[in-house]
């Protein structure tokens, strides 16, 4: 009689098997409304997803809104009608590896690369000598702050930025909390693509639920929509490589954090105070120590990680009445 364990392993390769290639979960209504309505345009090779809505006429005003990781431009779709009501461009996309956009394996992402994608998109649409308002949340904060460093240069094709919003991101690499299957990832070395395979929905969503408040947690369908955008083009395989950008960010801390502190245009940051990534209150000390001149709103208590998934109409206010004060 064979040993058990050898009984086992042959059951467990073809269950495995048919785990790995688990077709990813189909669009929502909602998500494909969002797919079917938005674009694409390809940088240097590479397919880019975005969306551009025309919102008031005869405002000059374009904001153009830089997700979080790990998801997506989707991430903006509780206050994409409100801010139609104020500009005139609302434009958002999904960084490479994100969302619909390609999602290339091998390949080195950066926060330099991204920035320049959304760079090209601007001169894509030929709004390349137009003032942009600048929304961002998390890994976009970054994206944002490399986007403000070569506007800071004056470097000739670069982006003129009238405003910036951050929110919720972990632009000081010290007060940065990781969560723990992301140090995993970031770092595992050879661990790293087989903790990528095994994810499913099950990892995901209980890692992600708890940088939400405990009042403002996503429904189970709008986590499978977070999933969805994922596991598009196989997008779980490219997480570790995407994490990179935190090690990326302590190594140009001084360049990135630099650029925040020197600028002399507007700039505001909404912050939902229970972030388990961001934490309250070291990292709003030093975001006030570093930039006196900054604005801030701090939205309630029970509001975390996703200030615009959880409170879109307070985080709406909040930046209204930033962009309203110049």
């Amino acid at each position: 009689m064979r040993e058990w364990w050898v009984q086992v392993g042959l059951l467990a390769v073809p269950l495995l098997a048919a785990y790995l290639h688990i077709p990813p979960p189909q669009l929502s209504p909602a998500l494909h409304s969002w797919k079917s309505s938005g674009k694409f345009f390809t940088y240097k090779g590479l397919r880019i997803f975005y969306q551009d809505s025309v919102g008031v006429v005869g405002s000059p005003e374009i904001v153009v809104l830089l997700h979080g990781f790990p998801t997506s431009s989707y991430d903006w779709y509780k206050i994409w009608e409100g801010l139609t009501l104020r500009f005139h461009r609302v434009i958002a996309l999904d960084f490479l590896g994100f969302g619909f956009s390609d999602k290339p394996r091998p390949h080195h992402y950066s926060i330099f690369e991204q920035a320049s994608i959304v760079e090209a998109l601007l001169r894509h649409l030929g709004l390349q000598n137009r003032r942009i308002n600048l929304l961002s949340h998390d890994y976009g904060d970054i994206v944002a702050q490399e986007l403000l460093y070569r506007f800071k240069q004056n470097r000739s094709g670069r982006l003129t930025i009238k405003s910036l919003c951050l929110s919720n991101g972990g632009i000081f690499p010290e007060t940065h909390r990781p969560l723990l299957l992301q140090k995993l990832l970031k770092d595992g070395g050879m661990l790293s693509p087989i903790l990528t395979r095994l994810m499913n929905f099950f990892v995901f969503s209980r890692g992600l639920t708890p940088v939400f408040g405990p009042y403002t947690r996503p429904s189970e369908s709008e986590l499978w929509d977070m999933w969805a955008g994922i596991r598009n083009n196989d997008g779980n395989l490219v997480i570790d490589s995407l994490l990179q950008y935190i090690n990326q960010r302590k190594k140009f801390r001084r360049r990135w954090v630099g650029a925040l502190a020197s600028v002399t245009i507007p700039i505001h940051f909404i912050y939902g105070p229970l972030d388990p990534v961001n934490p309250y209150p070291e990292f709003l000390e030093l975001y006030r120590k570093t930039l006196p001149r900054s604005t801030v709103s701090i939205l309630d208590d029970h509001i975390s990680h996703y200030p615009q998934l959880e409170d879109p109409m307070g985080f709406l206010n909040a930046y209204m009445g930033f962009i309203n004060s110049f």
